[in-house]
């Protein structure tokens, strides 16, 4: 990867230097600092180097310093300096709570209950739920931490028109999944298959929390049309790309499940 320069960081938008930031974090700091928790090992003196000078040049770019991506490199930093000394971080407390069977149920059970669903009642989506379901994407696995995920939430009906040509009635909400393509400028090398992933995953969060929050939805795609008045009605820069679409609201219809191969037919071998 080329050499980026403190006038580069400096000068790159807030967008890009943030990308940057997390991702020099993630590939110089992060996995280091649990390979040598896990093993037990002091960690180089010089390991956490990149991430404090990233962090002096953020202080110095004027950028908040209770921003989680901030945080979560000082939480690095700090271990980093633990293990650097010969000491031990202790990681249990934040250990993911223990899956119960009831948790584990309910879900496999939103898994294979989802339905694509392409009627809706006139009941209005609270924003609130709405926002729910959106975080949910946010929290998909995200190669290199980039973070590239970003919304566009729209109502039927205060935007009637702009999805014509979908393969359902409109709305009533459109979850637009969109990508600001500037954080990938932190790793130019990664394959664009990933950027893809990346929004796959979200939108596979988000129809699995909409089915989980008593919504029903159906994840779509778009037309050229359908993105060309997207871009205009919200002026989007030409680093958005949308990708997805899910459109959610209270289900008004009831498909039959969908059937499924069993799973030894599909495994195409083992090793």
């Amino acid at each position: 990867m080329a050499v980026f320069s403190d006038e580069d960081y400096l000068a790159a938008d807030d967008v890009e230097f943030r990308a940057r930031f997390r991702e020099r974090t993630h590939h110089t700091l992060e996995i280091q600092v649990y390979a040598a928790a896990y093993r037990n090992k002091t960690l180089s003196p010089t390991q956490a180097d990149t991430a404090k000078h990233l962090s002096e040049l953020w202080v110095r770019r004027g950028l908040p310093t209770d921003a989680h991506d901030y945080l979560l490199a000082q939480k690095f930093i700090e271990f980093a300096d633990i293990l650097s000394q010969g000491g031990k971080v202790d990681l249990s407390a934040y250990a993911p709570r223990p899956v119960s069977p009831e948790w584990e149920e309910a879900f496999f059970t939103i898994v294979r209950d989802r339905r694509s669903v392409r009627e809706f009642t006139g009941e209005r989506t609270p924003d609130e739920l709405i926002n729910k379901i959106l975080d949910a994407g946010l929290w998909a696995a995200h190669s290199c931490n980039l973070q590239s995920i970003r919304y566009l939430v729209i109502r039927e009906e205060t935007s009637p028109g702009l999805f014509l040509g979908s393969d359902i009635p409109g709305g009533p909400v459109h979850l637009v999944v969109l990508q600001d393509e500037r954080v990938y400028r932190a790793n130019p090398y990664m394959p664009v298959r990933n950027h893809l992933l990346d929004a796959g995953a979200a939108a596979q969060n988000i129809v699995l929390a909409a089915h989980a929050a008593g919504l029903e939805g159906v994840w779509l795609t778009f037309n050229d049309a359908i993105i060309k008045r997207l871009k205009d009605k919200f002026s989007l820069p030409d680093y958005i790309t949308p990708v997805t679409y899910v459109d959610v609201g209270y289900g008004d219809q009831t498909p039959y499940p969908v059937l499924r191969p069993p799973v030894e037919e599909m495994i195409l071998g083992r090793a």
